[in-house]
């Protein structure tokens, strides 16, 4: 309370003005830029993990559809070979004047189906690849929510350091986001 002249300081009076005056303001306002660059960061990261799990996503439909076309070359392949069957059957129980018919459906059903398997086996390497770049990405996506998470960790430390005024919690929270931003940076490079 303030009167003319007779001034009584309450118990958190002098830690406001040593504020206000500069005297540990200086240390709130780096926690401060601290948190708002680690935010920041986090958002940046947050938006890469993002787009890394949609990239999964798509790449692992791309795969899905590589293996059912991949599927319909193999069922086009065994509708050949049943049809070379019957042929082959044909031939055994056709009169002499007919076996060269067979006998040629027989080769022109060899012959696609060569065609058939090489364009099926194709697909299958597509849906492969298509595979091997979701899981890629996924893990990425990975790297990045652990970065996100962390940098959360280290601004919510942030502000019980501003709270506590416990200078280990505030060297928890420079750890923290230092482990961020590296776990981010592997991200970035792939580990």
């Amino acid at each position: 309370m303030s009167g003319h002249g007779f001034h009584v300081h309450g118990p958190h009076d002098h830690e406001l003005e040593h504020a206000t005056q500069g005297h540990g303001g200086e240390h709130t306002n780096s926690i401060a830029m601290f948190t708002a660059i680690v935010a920041t960061v986090g958002a940046l990261f947050g938006y890469m993990g993002g787009a890394t799990q949609a990239n999964a996503g798509l790449y692992k439909n791309n795969a899905a559809i590589k293996k059912t076309e991949a599927s319909n070359q193999w069922n086009y392949y065994q509708a050949k070979s049943s049809k070379q069957n019957l042929s082959e059957l044909a031939l055994e129980l056709a009169p002499a004047a007919r076996k060269s018919f067979y006998q040629d459906e027989i080769q022109r059903y060899k012959a696609e189906k060569t065609d058939i398997k090489a364009a099926a086996e194709k697909l299958e390497a597509e849906a492969h690849h298509w595979d091997e770049a979701s899981d890629q990405q996924m893990h990425q996506h990975h790297r990045w929510a652990q970065a996100t998470t962390v940098l959360q960790v280290s601004i919510a430390l942030a502000a019980i350091a501003l709270l506590s005024k416990k200078r280990w919690i505030e060297w928890a929270m420079y750890g923290s986001g230092a482990l961020g931003v590296g776990v981010g940076v592997a991200a970035f490079l792939h580990f």
